[in-house]
Parts: structure tokens; sequence; C-alpha cells
């Protein structure tokens, strides 16, 4: 049996930039192939069975006999994708995680009663095609095929053509046959705030969230010649926006980040024409979400009037609140002897699954930091191994 430690280093050497130490595996790209190359080999290793559907979400079971192949089963994984220069621990413990945890049921020599699958889902992170949880968005049909094989990444890649260059079948995209088997869905995480203070929790709830596009138009000049008053500058129009969202989430208790900028024509010497921003916005409510994105809107575009410029807000991805049934739940923080319960700011596959009316239920291993999307993101190996063994615990109880 390959120790936790041994599979976290295997893992950990792959996609890492040496300079900044963050992690670079966009969707199908040559480092998050090599990590799913890595995956898939454990799971030969192990003798288990992996089945894979049109857009690559992988499950690999453990059949306890020949009379439950085929039948539904636990499943517990996460993701192997990254956001752009990210930490090692977000998505990668789950999986890693998983593979340990079964290890340590056979080792006990436990048989379920019902098949145990470990899952590697794809761009959940959604860094190069830009929707968060794409892979599960995709196998539960909440995103069409002809809408998902249409993104294009930042280099206009299309999701059809990224599927094609790693000689996967796009025709074969849509709802997934995986989920048929998914009678109860775990998730492991590293938590990614700091509210967690014991070494694992369980996850009550994800907050409502989502990411939303403002274009912001006016009128290309010179710099040098043209004066202050005559400008009409996006760029302006865009910086109020920002220190509003700033000030809107603080009064409202929420989040609010504009991460991304696009800038045209992108030159030192030029006033621009355009500036394409994108805001994330999160709150504990969709009340309280929907009132922050008003009032971020309503102070762009009253600054546009004064700038004489335009904005458009156009929704790209939004997620509900997730309220994880609160039976499963506590019967799980029960299991861990009173584990605490807490929400979560983050999205996550485990929210797409449960809004498909799958049970499913999140297990966070402590961040003493909160850092997370970071080269900085970190957690204890103490906690890390803490996080194996409640896992463990949860899927013993779970496959009874």
């Amino acid at each position: 049996m390959t120790s936790f430690e041994q599979l976290w280093a295997d893992l950990a050497a792959i996609g890492k930039d040496p300079s900044s130490g963050g992690y670079h595996r966009g969707g199908w790209t040559p480092t998050e192939r090599e990590a799913t190359g890595w995956f898939l080999d454990q799971c030969a290793s192990r003798g288990l069975s992996v089945e894979s559907d049109g857009i690559g979400n992988l499950v690999a079971w453990w059949e306890p006999s020949a009379q439950t192949e085929g039948t539904p089963g636990v499943v517990t994984g996460s993701h192997l994708d990254s956001v752009i220069d990210g930490g090692a621990f977000d998505g990668p413990l789950g999986v890693v995680s998983a593979l340990s945890a079964v290890d340590r049921l056979r080792a006990e020599g436990f048989v379920p009663s019902v098949p145990i699958g470990v899952g590697a889902f794809v761009e959940e992170e959604g860094s190069r095609f830009g929707m968060p949880c794409l892979g599960s968005r995709i196998a539960t049909g909440v995103l069409t095929p002809e809408k998902a094989l249409a993104l294009q990444d930042r280099s206009g890649v299309t999701l059809y053509d990224a599927l094609a260059r790693v000689e996967a079948d796009p025709d074969r995209v849509g709802p997934s046959s995986l989920l048929a088997r998914m009678g109860t869905f775990v998730e492991l995480h590293v938590e990614q705030g700091r509210a967690l203070t014991a070494p694992v929790g369980v996850a009550s709830s994800i907050w409502p969230h989502g990411r939303f596009r403002f274009t912001f138009t006016g009128e290309a000049n010179h710099a040098g010649t043209t004066l202050m008053e005559d400008r009409h500058d996006p760029m302006l129009t865009y910086a109020m926006t920002a220190l509003a969202a700033n000030k809107q989430a603080r009064l409202a208790g929420a989040r609010a980040t504009f991460g991304r900028l696009s800038v045209e024509p992108n030159g030192t010497n030029a006033v621009p024409s355009q500036v394409t921003a994108w805001l994330d916005a999160r709150a504990a409510t969709a009340e309280v979400l929907e009132s922050l994105l008003a009032a971020i809107t309503r102070q762009a575009t009253e600054r546009a009037e004064r700038d004489g410029t335009t904005v458009e807000m156009v929704p790209e991805s939004v997620s509900p609140i997730v309220d994880f049934q609160p039976g499963l739940r506590d019967r799980l923080s029960a299991v861990l002897d009173g584990a605490p319960v807490l929400p979560t700011g983050a999205g996550h596959d485990a929210g797409v699954f449960s809004d498909a009316g799958i049970p499913t239920a999140m297990l966070f291993v402590r961040n003493p930091t909160g850092i997370s999307h970071s080269p900085a993101e970190h957690a204890e190996m103490d906690d890390c191994l803490a996080g194996v063994e409640a896992l463990a615990t949860v899927l013993k109880e779970l496959s009874r």
C-alpha cells in the first residue's frame, strides 16, 4: 500500500511552476493530462475499473463482489485541474485522500456492501474555458453540449477542438451515464478560508455565487494630446466600479472581486477604447447577492454617464445556494465525533451534484492561513492524514 505522503509527493510534482511554486493545470492541457495519466495508473495498480464519459470525467470503481457490479454506490473524489498559478491542495487533496481511504479500508479487511468509486472531474476551476465546474455541469445536463463545445479559451481554441486534440470524442459530450451509479457523493476538500479550527469539518452549505462580465466602452485617443476633460475613458469607469464593488461587498458582508481584465487597444500611450472586466460575486443568500449586483451595476452606470462611456453587464455563470441535506450532513458530523459544521463561499462539483438530486456531502480539511487559489495554499500533513481517516470512516458508514 502506497502511503499518502508518497502519493501526494508524486502528484505534487506535476504542473508546478519552479519560479512561483504555483500550479498550471488548465483543462486538457499537457500538465492536466499528465495528472490524469497519474490517476489512471494509480487506479490500474489497485485493480479499480475506470469509467469515463464524453467530457472526460472519470470514476474508478472498487467492486466488492460480482453481485454489486454496475449497481449504484458511494463516490468520493474531486478534481485535478488548478486555477492559474494555483495551490497544490485545491482539488488534488480530495483525489489523493480518496485513493488513500480506499487503501486504508482494504488494509483493514473491510468489505463494502455497495461499490465505492473514486472520481476525478474535469475543469472544475474553469481556469481555461471560463466556466466553473464545467465537467459536472455537463454531466448533470445543466450546461448543454452545444453551449459547452462552443466555449473558447483565451487563445480562441474551442472546447470542441481542445477535446479533439487530446483524442477525445467531442460528439459524445452530454449528460453522463456516470451519475446513474452515484448513489451518494462525498467530496473532501481543503477549506478555503480560516473558519475551520478543527482538523476536519463538514459543510453545511455553499453560498450562491457567479461570474459577471462588465464591458466598459469609450473612445480611444492619444494619451499625450487629449485634454483630460475631452476624454471618454472606460478605464476610469471600470476603476470606480471596482472600488464600488469593494465597498458594497463590505457593507453587505459579501464578496466581490474583479480579478481578470482585458483592455483594448492595451497601449501605454493610448486612452483605451474598451475595458472588459470579470466580477466574481458571492453572498450568504440569493437576496443579498442580487442586491449587491444591483448596487454595483447602478453605480457603474451612473459613473459611465459622467465619463461619457457605456457599461454592459452579462452574467456568465450563476450558481444558486446549495444546502446540503441536513440528515446526511448531521450523520457525518456525528460519525466523526461531532465534527464542526460550517458553510463555504467556494463553489465545488459537490454543489452541482447536490442540485442534481444526488445525496451529497463535503468534508473540509483545515487550512491554517486561509489562503487559497495561491501558491501559498497549505494544509499540515497531520491534518491531511486526519482527513484520510475521516473519509475512510465516512465511506465505511455509507457503504455498509
